[in-house]
């Protein structure tokens, strides 16, 4: 899609973040079509966002979430890197930060102190916790998760497991990017902005108020997923031919008939203990070795291929590197190329949606540190000397 197309092209975003959560807001609206400007620390030792150096499992953080953004590269501890960044926020649309309770007042970046600078600023704000209680408190992703409730439902019993993504900070920029967008709608309407807030243990407790709710309604604690009833009489991992791994699920009546025909197993499907779905979970203790010994005389492969032509549930167990190569994404235009820092070509997975048919793609790849900064403070009405005081960016980190 056109960039001037995008509905949001002509918002100025500017971004004080890190790590995932706040950068993740900035990509929503990024895709969207705003405007998005990275501020980034230099000076004093610092090389830039510190996300850009991790390694491990933090390795893929700077190149997914912060495609389609400009980096300005700033000292803010100097007055002239300040004056520099409130010329800019002047300019704004909306501000976000994910930095600890207190560090955006210490340098005079709190809303209180912008909106008296500019009364239509939208500032997103990203924490560990909402006002109350616990907002001092140090927050991670794997914390919320486990004071939240998440880590006791993806576990064993006995054995609390965070999820295998850092499922509250990316949904916790993503409402980030939701609170922003209603902030907007509601500056068309007041002309004032107004201060957004997202949270990463209030993120994860409403992905756990489906079980909360299970237990108001009944009256009965949510099991682990791992030990729960299903309420599926079908729907497990089995292990099959040549000890590989599928997910194979039944989860209507109609479904267990087509079922029974595809693997011939008639005496099942005429099985009065069997009728219903809710009759095959009762009888799951006995059903499902029958079933488990008739899936291993397949392949995956093969089950996979007679599921689908019946049109029953499957999944492969799929790592996630294995998805950079997956047909249907290739042939979506869910992979969009980027180049990364370092000059290596790859391809980062874009917004899982379509506007009018067409998908938000890439329209600048991670940028460099300080890769926007002439420009920008240029923009901003800074000399070509000014702007190399400004500027003393080490190609570190790069």
């Amino acid at each position: 899609m056109e960039a001037e197309k995008l509905p949001y092209a002509g918002i100025r975003v500017v971004e004080f973040t890190h790590m995932v959560m706040g950068p993740t807001c900035g990509m929503v609206l990024a895709d969207l079509g705003a405007e998005v400007i990275k501020v980034e620390p230099i000076g004093h030792g610092r090389q830039g966002d510190a996300t850009r150096h991790l390694i491990g499992s933090g390795a893929g953080f700077f190149p997914q979430f912060n495609r389609n953004k400009k980096s300005l590269a700033l000292d803010l501890q100097t007055p002239e890197g300040k004056e520099a960044v409130l010329r800019l926020i002047a300019s704004a649309d909306i501000v976000s930060e994910n930095f600890k309770p207190g560090t955006m007042k210490k340098l005079g970046l709190d809303y209180e102190t912008l909106k008296s600078l500019n009364p239509r600023l939208i500032y997103v704000s990203h924490k560990g916790f909402l006002p109350g209680p616990y907002e001092q408190r140090t927050a991670l992703d794997e914390v919320v998760q486990m004071m939240g409730g998440l880590a006791y439902m993806t576990g064993r019993p006995g054995d609390p497991l965070r999820a295998g993504t850092s499922v509250n900070d990316i949904m916790g920029g993503m409402f980030g990017a939701i609170g922003a967008m209603a902030a907007l709608r509601a500056r068309d309407q007041t002309g004032v902005g107004q201060e957004v807030q997202s949270a990463l243990f209030e993120n994860n407790v409403f992905l756990v108020a489906q079980h909360m709710m299970q237990f108001a309604v009944t009256g009965k604690p949510a099991a682990p997923m791992p030990a729960r009833i299903s309420a599926w009489g079908i729907y497990d991992v089995f292990e099959v031919k040549g000890g590989e791994q599928i997910f194979l699920a039944v989860v209507s009546d109609t479904a267990w008939a087509i079922f029974c025909d595809a693997f011939e197993l008639a005496e099942l499907k005429l099985d009065e203990r069997l009728k219903s779905n809710n009759d095959r979970v009762r009888a799951r203790d006995w059903l499902m070795p029958i079933l488990r010994e008739r899936m291993a005389a397949f392949s995956a492969a093969e089950l996979a291929a007679r599921f689908e032509q019946y049109g029953l549930p499957f999944a492969p167990i799929t790592r996630p590197h294995d998805l950079l190569d997956d047909p249907h994404l290739l042939a979506t235009g869910s992979l969009a190329p980027i180049t990364l820092n370092d000059g290596r070509e790859t391809r980062a997975v874009l917004l899982p949606l379509t506007l009018g048919g067409e998908r938000l793609g890439v329209r600048m790849s991670p940028p460099k540190l300080g890769e926007h900064s002439a420009e920008l403070l240029a923009e901003l009405g800074y000399d070509e000397q000014e702007i190399a005081a400004l500027s003393r960016v080490t190609s570190q980190g790069e």
